[in-house]
């Protein structure tokens, strides 16, 4: 690959080339020769390398199309399949050889790294599991407990469809150019199935979605107008609770005493940043 090449800022591109953050990725990964693997976001190839080096074949989905005929040189198209896509409007359950078994691997940009999730889990049916360096932020709201800082919604909505696991961290100097920011790697397996009941999806994402939305509010504030005032004690939950406080099988549980007429809350939506 051509290491001249400059990021774009418009792709949020950060070129990952550190080898022994690359070694420590591959191993964290573990894949084996008969993994399907899907690579997001390879950039100059640096991870996609070592990959190829450990699996029959590797499929990559690459934005921007300047960097294409570099990757397709990488290797002949039945050891690499390389898509020009947008990962964002990607079909990845189309690549699975079956149920739960796409593996998902990339250095993600931030800019898109949240709704990216909520695409893939939509598709967590063929996904075995993913693991994503993003930014140490990012991952560090995926795993969060409540009660502590950096629980909000995106722990509670990831939480309810898969397991996060931090691996470790990464400082700005293995990329290129470097962040402003520490990464992290991140291992997100999907739960073999939802925690939250279809028939209560809608309810309960907006009553995540507007409790977080307020959360220096108590609940009973912060969801006034989505539950009546019964529903707290029902559900077990006191109503005193600041949102950070409950977990999420506490949300579940005020879903379920929610109105059916509850409104859906619509797609995720996150902020330019890709915060939720």
């Amino acid at each position: 690959m051509n290491p001249g090449i400059a990021a774009r800022k418009r792709f949020g591109q950060n070129f990952l080339h550190d080898p022994g953050v690359l070694a420590r990725i591959v191993a964290a990964i573990a894949p084996k020769r008969d993994d399907p693997m899907l690579e997001i976001g390879p950039g100059l190839g640096a991870l996609t390398q070592p990959l190829l080096e450990r699996v029959e074949h590797l499929e990559v989905v690459e934005l921007d199309r300047d960097l294409i005929p570099q990757l397709r040189a990488l290797a002949p198209p039945d050891r690499l399949t390389v898509h020009a896509a947008d990962a964002l409007a990607f079909d990845f359950a189309a690549r699975a050889p079956g149920p739960g078994r796409l593996r998902v691997v990339g250095n993600l940009p931030y800019n898109i790294s949240t709704p990216l999730l909520f695409h893939l889990l939509d598709q967590s049916a063929a996904i075995r599991d993913m693991h994503f360096l993003l930014q140490k932020e990012v991952v560090e709201r995926l795993v969060a407990t409540p009660g502590s800082k950096r629980y909000g919604r995106l722990s509670v909505m990831v939480g309810a469809r898969a397991r996060a696991q931090q691996l470790f961290t990464v400082g700005p100097g293995a990329f290129r150019p470097a962040p402003k920011v520490e990464s992290a790697l991140v291992r997100i397996e999907p739960l073999p199935r939802p925690l939250v009941a279809p028939e209560l999806a809608d309810r309960f994402r907006k009553i995540v979605q507007q409790a977080f939305s307020n959360r220096r509010k108590t609940l009973r504030r912060a969801l006034a107008g989505l539950l009546p005032p019964e529903a707290f004690a029902a559900a077990g939950v006191a109503n005193g609770l600041r949102p950070e406080a409950l977990d999420l099988e506490g949300f579940i549980r005020l879903a379920a005493q929610a109105p059916a007429t509850t409104a859906d809350a619509g797609p995720e939506r996150t902020d330019p940043r890709g915060a939720p």
